[in-house]
């Protein structure tokens, strides 16, 4: 009797492990980028990103159908900022540039968390700095929160009472897919050729 309930405790673990096995398989095989997200995952597929109505830097209203119209990478930032927004928009900026002599068109896009500073005007001459592929976009207070919301964004504004405010955010770059949507995120260790491997990647896999 034992030999038994001993042989079906192991069919019964073999069965779970295989069971297991076969949902990792299929998980993978289901995630067309499997290969290209790597030993860093990016969770939260699908709830990163969504509709946005913002003002480009000609003073145009336009929409997120528009903007990320190709694959993009979304950057949100402000003008003022002394060091991580340049550092961070000028590898972006370097990154597509790369893609694009790989044959990719990437758009760089640059979203302000600054609204108040942050004028089509004063937005059209720090994004061309950094490329004149990057799109820059501001707007009023609600629709920059908005578009910082769907993309899960933070940013505090630290108060001393004058112009020369700074603004506390977080740093991500997000590559959004046209018809997918959020594809991965990038972080501020993530160096430029790293970007350019995982963009093409996630490209040629959504063909």
């Amino acid at each position: 009797m034992l030999k038994v309930y001993a042989a079906l405790a192991i069919t019964a673990v073999a069965g779970l492990l295989g069971g297991t096995a076969y949902m990792v398989w299929n998980q993978q095989k289901a995630d067309a980028f499997a290969a290209c997200r790597g030993a860093s995952v990016a969770t939260g597929v699908g709830s990163i990103g969504g509709p946005f109505t913002l003002t480009d830097t000609t003073g145009k209203t336009v929409t997120d159908k528009e903007v990320l119209a190709k694959p993009s990478l979304v950057y949100f930032g402000y003008s003022f900022c002394p060091d991580v927004c340049p550092l961070d928009g000028a590898r972006n900026a370097e990154a597509v540039d790369m893609l694009a002599a790989k044959g990719y068109d990437v758009t760089p896009v640059f979203i302000t968390i600054d609204p108040a500073r942050d004028t089509p005007a004063v937005l059209k001459d720090f994004t061309e700095n950094l490329s004149p592929k990057m799109v820059g976009l501001t707007g009023s207070e609600a629709q920059v929160k908005a578009a910082s919301l769907a993309y899960k964004t933070y940013f505090k504004k630290q108060d001393t009472g004058d112009q020369y405010y700074l603004m506390d955010h977080s740093t991500f770059t997000y590559l959004m897919l046209p018809n997918t949507g959020f594809a991965d995120f990038f972080d501020r260790d993530a160096t430029a050729e790293q970007i350019v491997e995982r963009t093409a990647c996630f490209i040629d896999h959504s063909h």
